[in-house]
């Protein structure tokens, strides 16, 4: 950014993807005084939500700000931007920043991307920093924040991470407001894979509300699900106390039981019984977890972690195995000590 520091209000900032969250980010970001430009992808999205002032498949009833410009991608200059936001599906992360390579050198950069790359198994932050280069000024946003609630005037609470000195916390002035309270944390990559791996844990929880499995069922499903994002975590060199913390147990409390949840919703439809391309099919928004489970996986087998949740949900997912037969898998699995790989 230019400046630092609380004093450096209002700000320019261009938030690039105008998805439920990109929109919400944006929404705060104006809220709190800043100049605001929402990047769409397509010329149709954004000629649609200039026109309409709402978003044309998400976010009903909230009205977007006429003090918020909204572009396409082509229309995005560099010279706006004190720093940039970018939130959107982390699969197409690595296209769009080549693509505004020579628009985002230089500038600070937000990411509110949850996920792994599928090809590369790098984190949001490590996608960006291989195109723009490992000097780049990156941080990222993760957190109990259902788009929805925070679009319609509900509080909420966020962490930003980052590894550069007093990037989270510049950024954390920026969004910081009586209804949105942010914190910060130096460990980048705890932050940046419980926000991701979160998302696969999710999928699970639904399975177990749309089989009705029970309260116990799913509050030991998501604390085993905590544990081995922990451990997958830990051993990629994060801090476990992040995994306690905003990213890690608060976003897996929001994203396991709220049915704004894509995930969630996505694991109720399986347990139903529909087919995972249909379900993809029907929904207007990403559900991240999908897409997340096969470089999760990888990722466990690379740095010799046991993640037995990730894997039978791959198998639901893309080897045609029944939830049923999945949930036999975990349940038959030889007890171990609770924290193995945790504690000291």
């Amino acid at each position: 950014m230019k400046n630092h520091g609380a004093s450096a209000l209002p700000r320019s900032a261009g938030i690039l993807g105008a998805g439920a969250w990109g929109t919400t980010l944006a929404l705060l970001a104006a809220e709190a005084g800043h100049t605001v430009t929402l990047v769409a992808h397509t010329v149709t999205n954004a000629d649609f939500m200039t026109r309409h002032r709402r978003h044309p498949t998400s976010l009903p009833g909230v009205t977007i700000p006429p003090s918020i410009r909204i572009v396409h991608t082509g229309e995005l200059h560099p010279a706006e931007m004190d720093f940039v936001v970018v939130a959107i599906p982390a699969q197409k992360l690595r296209h769009s920043i080549v693509e505004l390579r020579d628009t985002f050198r230089g500038v600070a950069i937000l990411s509110a991307v949850k996920g792994l790359e599928v090809e590369s198994l790098l984190r949001p932050s490590a996608v960006i920093r291989s195109v723009l280069g490992v000097d780049a000024r990156v941080a990222a946003l993760s957190g109990p924040t259902l788009s929805g609630e925070i679009a319609a005037g509900h509080p909420a609470t966020t962490v930003i991470a980052s590894d550069v000195m007093g990037l989270a916390e510049d950024f954390a002035s920026v969004f910081h407001s009586p209804r949105f309270r942010v914190y910060v944390n130096s460990d980048l990559i705890g932050v940046e894979l419980g926000g991701a791996l979160k998302n696969i844990i999710a999928i699970g929880a639904g399975i177990a509300d749309g089989m009705d499995a029970g309260d116990n069922a799913k509050a030991a499903f998501m604390t085993r699900g905590i544990a081995e994002i922990a451990r997958l975590g830990v051993a990629c060199g994060a801090q476990p106390l992040t995994f306690a913390g905003l990213s890690g147990i608060g976003d897996l409390i929001a994203t396991c039981s709220s049915p704004l949840s894509r995930n969630h919703r996505v694991g109720v439809a399986l347990a139903r019984g529909t087919v995972l391309e249909d379900i993809l099919a029907t929904m207007t928004e990403v559900a991240e977890g999908v897409a997340t489970t096969r470089p999760a996986r990888a990722l466990g087998q690379a740095v010799g972690v046991e993640l037995p949740i990730v894997d039978q949900l791959h198998r639901v997912l893309f080897e045609g195995v029944p939830v049923r037969d999945a949930i036999a898998r975990l349940m038959d699995r030889e007890p171990k000590h609770e924290l193995l790989d945790l504690g000291p």
